[in-house]
C-alpha cells in the first residue's frame, strides 16, 4: 500500500479538510506523511488584495507567517495523531508544479489533496491545481471533495 502521502494545503477550510481526511487514511495505512504550501511570489500588477496594499516585503513576511501557520497547525495535527511528518514551504507561480515535484523528490508515493468544485465558467477562467496535478502527475492522486 503506500508508505508516504504528499498532502498540499493552502489554508482554506476545503484543503483543511482534505488535510485532516489524508492524515487519518495515512495512520489507517500506517504511512507518513509530507505537508507542502505554496505561496505565490509578488506581483505587481495583481487582483489579490494583501498585494495591492503591501509592500514586496509586508507581502512576503505575511505570506511566510501564514504559510508558517498552517504548517505548524498540520505538524501538530500529524503528532496528535502519531504520525511521522515532514512539512515544506515554496514560494512559485504555479502551486501544481510545487506539488508534483515535491512528490517526485520525497519519494511520495501518492498525492491527496482537495477540489474546490469549481464548474462552468469558474472553472474555465481560474482553473483548478487539482486539475493541473492529476492531468501531469506520474504520482496516483486521491482528491477529496
Amino acid at each position: 500500500m503506500y508508505k508516504h502521502i504528499l498532502i498540499p494545503t493552502d489554508g482554506s477550510q476545503l484543503s483543511a479538510d482534505a488535510l485532516d481526511k489524508g492524515m487519518t487514511f495515512a495512520k489507517e495505512i500506517g504511512a507518513k506523511v509530507t505537508v507542502v504550501t505554496v505561496t505565490e511570489p509578488f506581483h505587481l500588477f495583481s487582483l489579490d488584495p494583501a498585494q495591492v496594499v503591501d509592500t514586496p516585503s509586508d507581502y512576503r513576511q505575511h505570506v511566510r507567517e501564514r504559510a508558517r501557520r498552517h504548517l505548524a497547525a498540520a505538524g501538530d495535527k500529524a503528532k496528535a495523531l502519531g504520525i511521522p511528518c515532514e512539512t515544506v514551504q515554496v514560494e512559485h507561480e504555479h502551486p501544481y508544479e510545487v506539488i508534483i515535484q515535491t512528490a517526485a523528490n520525497r519519494d511520495c508515493d501518492l498525492i491527496a489533496m482537495a477540489s474546490h468544485g469549481r464548474r462552468g465558467v469558474s472553472a474555465v477562467v481560474l482553473g483548478s491545481e487539482t486539475v493541473k496535478v492529476l492531468t501531469h502527475s506520474k504520482t496516483p492522486v486521491l482528491v477529496y471533495r
